[in-house]
């Protein structure tokens, strides 16, 4: 289905001067894939927020720059983790996420936080959030976005083997995490 999605797409982008409307199916079919791989990059529900608005900023601005090379989804994603990175870098992020950790402690949290934690919150997911970033990564793309080992190579901008390599360490991690949550 993602396939013919994609073909889709590029068949509108081709036809179409309506980027706006483009960008709003672009928003529809792939915001919820944006927006969870930031927060899996983050862990910060209001950072992958602000993270996927600017992907789809960026995408607005730079429709004409999609090379065919990739899958739709493929390059969402790549713009997804380099913009997270760009995020983490920043000064302001660092502070931010200093604050954050001053201001939660002892903090109560609205009943929607709650509802939302509490959905995400199985079991598995947790220990995958667990993992360190680039385990954590590929597993997401692997098994949430349903990335190819080659799209995430593309994504992740390293090698095929690469990608097994940590795919092996983080099922490894994660049987481990498994074991002693036991």
């Amino acid at each position: 289905m993602d396939s013919q999605r994609n073909f889709d797409f590029l068949k509108y982008m081709v036809e179409t001067d309506d980027t706006k409307g483009l960008l709003n199916e672009l928003m529809t079919a792939y915001g919820k894939d944006v927006w969870n791989y930031a927060y899996s990059i983050t862990r910060k529900w209001d950072l992958a927020d602000d993270i996927t608005q600017e992907v789809f900023i960026k995408v607005f601005r730079n429709m004409h720059a999609f090379r065919r090379d990739a899958s739709v989804k493929t390059w969402l994603l790549t713009i997804t983790r380099n913009t997270a990175i760009d995020y983490q870098r920043s000064a302001f992020f660092r502070k931010v996420t200093l604050s954050d950790v001053v201001e939660d402690y002892g903090e109560r949290h609205s009943v929607e936080h709650d509802v939302a934690d509490s959905e995400a919150v199985n079991e598995i997911w947790k220990m995958v959030l667990e993992l360190p970033k680039k385990y954590r990564e590929v597993i997401i793309l692997y098994a949430h976005n349903q990335l190819s080992l080659k799209e995430i190579a593309q994504v992740l901008d390293v090698t095929e083997g690469t990608v097994k390599s940590r795919m092996f360490h983080a099922r490894q991690k994660l049987t481990k995490i498994k074991e002693a949550n036991s």
